[in-house]
């Protein structure tokens, strides 16, 4: 599957004047995607998450990291959560293109900066997580899925956190579709 239509900056700019940030205190998991393999994908109803390993199943440990010096997995990029609005717009509404974006959550939550600082911990289903201080930035392939205007758009407003946000499992538990992500203490 691939996304025929790449929006442009203008585009995507002109969605986000009229596009609201999220609920900033609780949101809600739209869609979970575990990566099995680099390049597949599937949509999950639930899945469990382990604390030093992300969600069950997925490829994050398994996966060669090149920019590790021992090439393994980074310990603060264990999960990847996208705002599930700037998904949809990024893919012109069309919800089975989000899982392209290589993230495991969208979520209807705010993941700004200012909202979510590197410490952050939030329940999500019956997990909790950590906001790492790893950014998530546009990559070639998310370049490549969705356009490079959409790669460079991501990641113009470092604070407003487009791209995402990376996050660590600090205890835990499962998570289902609709289930409630909200900052805790």
């Amino acid at each position: 599957m691939t996304n025929a239509l790449h929006l442009t900056m203008e585009q995507l700019d002109a969605g986000l004047s009229v596009l609201p940030k999220g609920p900033r205190h609780r949101g809600t998991v739209e869609m979970i995607v575990r990566r099995p393999e680099t390049g597949e994908r599937q949509v999950l109803e639930q899945a469990d998450l382990v604390v030093g390993g992300g969600l069950v199943g997925d490829n994050y440990l398994t996966r060669e990291n090149p920019k590790a010096p021992d090439g393994k997995a980074h310990p603060e990029a264990q999960l990847n959560l996208m705002n599930s609005r700037t998904i949809d717009l990024i893919a012109a509404g069309d919800r089975r293109l989000w899982q392209l974006a290589g993230d495991q959550f969208f979520v209807d939550f705010d993941l700004s900066l200012e909202n979510a600082p590197p410490g952050t911990r939030w329940g999500i289903g019956e997990a909790v997580i950590e906001v790492s201080h790893k950014p998530h930035n546009g990559c070639n392939k998310f370049s490549e899925r969705f356009g490079i205007d959409a790669a460079r758009w991501v990641n113009v407003a470092k604070h407003e956190r487009r791209r995402g946000i990376n996050a660590m499992v600090v205890r835990a538990g499962v998570v289902r579709r609709g289930d409630a992500i909200e900052k805790l203490g």
